[in-house]
């Protein structure tokens, strides 16, 4: 069906309702960044397929709201369609709440119940805009729609996550109580997934399962399909829980007793979930117990991660050892080289990507998330940078990493950019700071060298990474905005990648995953740093030595240095002529 029909098809239905507009947000029932087919709402109703935006469908316009890291990628597949882009965060753009409340027209705003979470409700109804959760529309026009998948679940072997399932309900259970509330509903997909250390294969590139986990102060009810189980896993949890249909959970929620105090997090919880509570129910509204457990990665994680990045490093050297010698190239072929050495690497058991990866030549680079595609994979020839920006999933981790690769000869524009990118990165990576620091406190110090030149990149500039989970995992961010005001804890897994990207000429990111540990304790307190995960050399030939310190060239050095002497025993032939070049000293 043609987009334009689709808002045509949409439009019948809130009239039928008695709706001035239609809101998709794009999400799932526990309000996932990523989601399965059924879930993609919407680009199906817009042909935009980011991992982030709104739609809003009123009886005059189709809007769709997106952030800058999709400006040029929803501007070029909105094409042809009705569809107006907004563009987050510029100058005279409302976000879509204002447009709703400013618009005299619209009186009445639908939108699917099941994908409605409780904290956008009330953040709509406490800006005047009376918000009604629906049927979902798109169940009537969207023919071959998937459906609720029931693929299988596996355990993860206790000795890898530190803990046993048993042991982290027991934690769980532990807070509950000494927060004066022993009962607990968690709706966020990655937080049950880690808690009860199982995988899934629900969502592209996140092992996650869809599920409810219910902890009751003598009951925990996890609402999963039994046929997910294999035999064994399924007894082995039964002692412990009990195992109902994900289906069932608001039945079983409307039929708890009427005097609970329960915590949720109403970020996660939509609102068909908390309708079905008893309205005498009293709720603790809260960021999940479990997400901060997760976050700080316990030492069997941390040492888990490490070895999925040497694998990274192992396959990296094998890829660049190939690339150098390989004609015809394209985004796609250089994508699928890398992916491949990462499935032939014999250090740790590869498992898949972790996302989709980006390989983006030349103009294509300046779309922060551009993925290849048979239509659009650029033939890679003459001068010019590609961004890679790639990981993997790892039976005891996952990895995350961006490299700028030159192909030809540079320029000193690119030179310069890339270099003052890179000392961004440096400025971040050494970073030695007290305890409570946040995020938004440290994020300038990665931007400061572009910002002394008039420049900047937009998105953020670190986020939180599970562990053999999802890619991008709250609460820990490295941001200007608010989002980022966790402290940087021990144990925390988080991304430095700043970046700067020209239209039409170029894109350029650096990307290492570090983790949070702890420094020297002074007079002043306890103080933290920055430990490097990521053992990947940078591009030397896009490296400007003149415009670096003495203090980062040594930085560089030293990384470098680490990098060899980590992976030097474990490549091939090849791999070590390539590191041997690549981590070779700078000279001023």
């Amino acid at each position: 069906m043609e987009i334009n029909k689709k808002i045509e098809r949409i439009r019948v239905l809130m009239k039928e309702d008695g709706l001035n507009a239609w809101v998709i947000y794009g999400s799932d029932p526990h309000n996932s960044e990523y989601v399965c087919p059924r879930w993609r709402t919407r680009n199906f109703v817009s042909g935009f397929s980011g991992s982030a935006g709104t739609v809003v469908i009123t009886e005059k316009e189709a809007l769709l709201w997106t952030d800058s890291r999709y400006f040029i990628q929803a501007a070029k597949q909105l094409v042809g369609s009705k569809y107006k882009l907004m563009k987050m965060g510029q100058p005279d753009v409302p976000n879509y709440v204002t447009y709703l409340k400013n618009n005299k027209e619209v009186k009445k705003v639908g939108t699917s119940g099941d994908t409605l979470m409780k904290a956008v409700y009330s953040d709509l109804i406490e800006n005047g805009i009376n918000i009604v959760p629906t049927k979902d529309y798109l169940d009537e026009i969207w023919e071959d729609r998937e459906k609720v998948p029931t693929k299988p679940v596996k355990r993860m072997d206790d000795k890898l996550c530190g803990f046993s399932a048993k042991e982290k309900l027991d934690q769980v259970r532990k807070i509950c109580k000494e927060k004066g509330c022993e009962n607990y509903l968690i709706s966020s997909l990655d937080d049950i997934a880690w808690t009860l250390n199982l995988r899934g294969s629900d969502i592209d590139y996140n092992p996650v399962f869809l599920s409810y986990l219910l902890i009751l102060e003598n009951k925990t009810i996890l609402f999963a399909d039994k046929v997910r189980f294999s035999e064994n896993d399924y007894n082995y949890f039964s002692k412990f829980l009990t195992i109902l249909p994900y289906s069932e959970i608001s039945e079983y929620l409307s039929k708890l007793p009427s005097d609970l105090k329960v915590i949720l997090n109403e970020k996660k919880t939509n609102m068909l979930n908390f309708k079905s509570f008893p309205k005498s129910t009293e709720f603790v509204d809260m960021m999940d117990i479990t997400s901060e457990l997760k976050t700080s990665k316990n030492p069997v994680e941390i040492e888990g991660m490490k070895k999925s990045h040497i694998a990274d490093g192992i396959a990296f050297a094998a890829f660049r050892a190939k690339l150098e010698k390989m004609k015809n190239l394209s985004e796609i072929t250089v994508q699928n080289l890398f992916a491949e050495e990462r499935e032939k690497q014999n250090f740790l058991k590869y498992l898949g990507p972790s996302f989709g990866p980006i390989s983006a030549f030349s103009d294509h680079g300046p779309m922060c998330h551009y993925s290849a595609t048979q239509e659009s994979n650029a033939k890679i020839e003459g001068n010019g940078l590609l961004v890679l920006d790639t990981g993997g999933h790892y039976e005891c981790g996952m990895t995350d990493l961006t490299r700028t690769l030159l192909f030809g000869k540079a320029s000193e524009e690119e030179k310069k950019d890339y270099t003052l990118v890179l000392k961004g990165h440096l400025a971040l990576a050494r970073l030695h700071f007290p305890e409570g620091t946040t995020g938004m406190q440290i994020d300038v110090l990665a931007r400061q060298f572009l910002w002394k030149e008039g420049m900047t990149f937009t998105h953020g500039t670190g986020h939180g990474v599970g562990f053999h989970l999802c890619v991008h995992e709250g609460p820990a961010y490295i941001t200007i905005g608010k989002t980022a005001l966790y402290p940087m804890k021990e144990g925390v897994v988080i991304s430095n990648e700043p970046g700067l990207y020209k239209e039409n000429r170029h894109g350029i990111r650096i990307e290492n995953l570090v983790y949070v540990k702890k420094a020297e304790k002074t007079e002043f307190g306890q103080f933290y740093e920055f430990s490097n995960l990521t053992l990947i050399p940078y591009e030397r030939d896009l490296i400007d030595v003149k415009l670096l310190t003495e203090e980062e060239l040594k930085q560089i050095n030293d990384y470098h240095s680490l990098v060899f002497s980590s992976l030097k025993d474990k490549v091939t032939e090849d791999g070590k002529n390539y590191l041997l070049k690549a981590t070779a000293p700078l000279l001023k």
